[in-house]
């Protein structure tokens, strides 16, 4: 893989498009004894043959349509890595494990394009404890509990109130507001990855039974069906309304902490304008 070179891949396709080597090679500007090496080196790397070779055409086998395939995607990606290098910050990807910043979410996104219409705002649910972040998938990540990864860093921006989750025909579902006691004896449902709810919520003595689910939308098709309820934080509720399931508000519970975090060694420079928007937004109510 480290004699893998993009020139060689950009030879290939050149040859698939072209049709010949003598055309890929006027229209990569080389000649066509250096398009023939190349694409041997590429065959040699890989270990595979990618063309057939007539007095008539060039055709790719069938592992050379999967590897041309992979290539242009690879050189897309390239294409756009330099361009986001070479130009500048144009884009601001904010990653969040379930649920954005709840009702919040479209102004977010309104005001956040008024104010900065070179800059694309884009949301990016990646279910993660560091929501995409540590996995290079956003440059901002909006997450509810505390990062233990001191490569990152965050800032509080804001609180939301812990809500019940519980099937609609759940006689808890007829009530305003409930507390942790009434939910004691019964099945947790927790995401331990992402999720803002643990046992410790409890006093020892009255801690639920605990199983785990996978992602919002599994969390969500269980507890509809009856088999379990589950905390958390108001957002979910304005996020993912779903016939079925009534969220309460615990009224004993402490409120969850909205973060936004960062690469600490290299934060975004529009870091502290989405800091600042997002308090604002939290604050305003």
């Amino acid at each position: 893989m480290d004699e893998l070179e993009l020139r060689q891949l950009r030879c290939l396709v050149a040859i698939v498009d072209e049709g010949t080597f003598t055309d890929a090679a006027i229209a990569l500007g080389v000649s066509q004894a250096a398009v023939s090496r190349t694409l041997a080196g590429l065959e040699r790397v890989l270990g595979v043959r990618l063309l057939r070779r007539t007095s008539r055409e060039v055709t790719p086998t069938a592992t050379g349509l999967r590897v041309v395939e992979r290539a242009r995607r690879v050189l897309a990606d390239a294409a756009d890595l330099v361009q986001e290098a070479t130009s500048g910050h144009t884009r601001l990807r904010i990653g969040y494990a379930w649920s954005a910043v709840g009702r919040h979410t479209v102004a977010l996104q309104r005001r956040w394009t008024a104010a900065h219409p070179g800059i694309d705002l884009q949301l990016v649910r990646v279910n993660t404890a560091s929501a995409g972040l540590g996995e290079g998938a956003c440059d901002l990540a909006v997450v509810r509990r505390p990062l233990e990864d001191r490569r990152f860093d965050t800032a509080i921006v804001g609180l939301e109130r812990r809500l019940c989750a519980v099937a609609a025909d759940d006689p808890l579902a007829r009530r305003r507001s409930v507390r942790l006691a009434d939910l004691g004896g019964r099945i947790l449902l927790v995401d331990r990855r992402t999720g803002t709810t643990t046992p410790e919520l409890w006093p020892p003595e009255s801690r639920p039974v605990v199983e785990e689910t996978h992602d919002v939308e599994d969390w969500l098709t269980v507890i509809a069906a009856g088999r379990g309820f589950g905390v958390t934080a108001e957002s979910t509720a304005n996020q993912y309304p779903r016939p079925g399931v009534v969220y309460r508000p615990v009224r004993d519970a402490e409120p969850v902490a909205v973060r936004l975090a960062w690469w600490r060694d290299d934060p975004h420079p529009d870091r502290q304008a989405v800091v600042e928007l997002l308090t604002e937004l939290y604050r305003g109510g």
